[in-house]
């Protein structure tokens, strides 16, 4: 093969091959002028790479994006990490903090099956147990030796309303994920970045030491050896170099040809948030993310399902569909999303006209992927509960889900 790197990386893409390492960073040079065109508009080759994104997704795939119809259920906000875009975590006593009761999770959990919810989003902060030592009495008082183990009442709870648990609960143990996968369709944990650099000091995860990546990754692997169904992605603009965010986006690609258990990767923009120490950090630019979210779906090739949070991107949305995605991730009707809380979800009734405008029907979806609807990847009491769902587009129109 002749050419550039670069030429060759694009060829390889073009033939459908698998990117080796050495294509991957040569399409660092994707936001380079590539030539003329249209007069005197240069265009890149950010174009070059969407388009070539969107025909590995339509492969081998019908022309559907989709959704997960979900209740966001912020279990506690109480979090040992400090990362200083985050505007979720408290302190005890501080204006904000909560942890949901049981009786809240149930009530929630019953609001958001009414509404038409099939996901149950468990979401949390890490380990607050081990910054305050109050957290352990008050886990107690309702039968939980342990934030994991009170995440498993929670799950238990919204299995009783026909809910399907999803838990994002941080760094999670081998043991931890082992005793929950019982009560869980999938489980989820942004590697957010694989480079260490960014919990030096004066970066943004020099204050939480769950983000540590090394630890992330390790996460991620015993998932796999569990065989849990599992979502992952990357964190775009929180300091972070292009080059890095390649060597993330290999790192998960390593960790799934090794396990096979990535269901999902969400490449999530950086939005700077008032209040807090990156209140005034640039976000990433429009192209800049968008050339991430194509590189993604070169790199992790037709058969992986990549995400893009559409509240992040409320202008952005046909242009996330041009560089690869197939999901939008979970929305919800009743609740917001707490972690971005000044970036509403989109009417899906908006959404689904720009999908049909660009050739798509827009679909709801399970938490659950179906290439992991199997003895494999769920436990016998999980299977019976994703059964129920099997002509999912007329459940969720029937509990008004459609008109979310």
């Amino acid at each position: 093969m002749v050419g550039n790197p670069l030429d060759r990386a694009l060829a390889r893409a073009r033939a459908f091959e698998r990117l080796g390492d050495d294509d991957a960073y040569a399409l660092l040079h994707a936001g380079s002028p590539r030539g003329v065109a249209d007069g005197d508009r240069e265009w890149s080759l950010t174009e070059e790479i969407c388009e070539l994104a969107c025909r590995q997704r339509d492969r081998d795939r019908d022309r559907v994006l989709t959704w997960s119809p979900k209740v966001f259920l912020p279990v506690t906000n109480l979090c040992r990490d400090r990362c200083t875009y985050c505007t979720f975590r408290r302190d005890p006593g501080e204006a904000g903090e909560w942890t949901m009761t049981p009786d809240e999770i149930r009530q929630w959990s019953e609001r958001g099956k009414e509404a038409g919810c099939i996901e149950a989003l468990m979401c949390l902060g890490d380990k607050p147990e081990i910054a305050f030592r109050g957290f352990s009495a008050e886990l107690e008082r309702w039968g939980a030796a342990s934030t994991a183990e009170y995440v498993g009442l929670a799950c238990s709870l919204a299995l009783e309303a026909d809910l399907l648990p999803h838990t994002n609960a941080g760094l999670l143990s081998h043991d931890e994920m082992r005793n929950l996968r019982p009560v869980n369709v999938s489980f989820g944990l942004m590697l957010e970045n694989v480079s260490p650099r960014l919990r030096a000091r004066g970066m943004p995860h020099q204050y939480a030491p769950d983000k540590d990546p090394a630890a992330r990754v390790s996460m991620i692997a015993d998932a796999g050896k569990l065989r849990i169904p599992f979502t992952s992605g990357l964190l775009v603009g929180i300091g972070e170099t292009e080059a890095e965010r390649i060597a993330s986006l290999l790192e998960l690609r390593r960790l799934h040809e090794q396990y096979g258990h990535l269901q999902e990767v969400i490449i999530q923009n950086f939005r700077h948030k008032d209040s807090t120490p990156m209140s005034g950090f640039p976000e990433p630019t429009e192209d800049e993310f968008i050339r991430c979210v194509a590189i993604a779906r070169l790199l992790l090739g037709p058969a992986m399902n990549i995400q893009a949070p559409p509240n992040l991107s409320p202008h952005g949305h046909a242009r996330l569909v041009n560089a690869g995605i197939n999901d939008w991730g979970g929305i919800s009707p009743v609740t917001a999303d707490y972690v971005n809380p000044g970036d509403p979800w989109p009417h899906l009734e908006d959404l689904a006209q720009t999908c049909s405008g660009l050739g798509f029907e827009l679909e709801p979806r399970l938490p659950v992927y179906p290439e992991y609807v199997n003895d494999e990847f769920l436990d016998p009491d999980m299977r019976l509960a994703v059964e129920r769902f099997a002509d999912l587009p007329a459940a969720v129109a029937a509990q008004g889900g459609a008109a979310l």
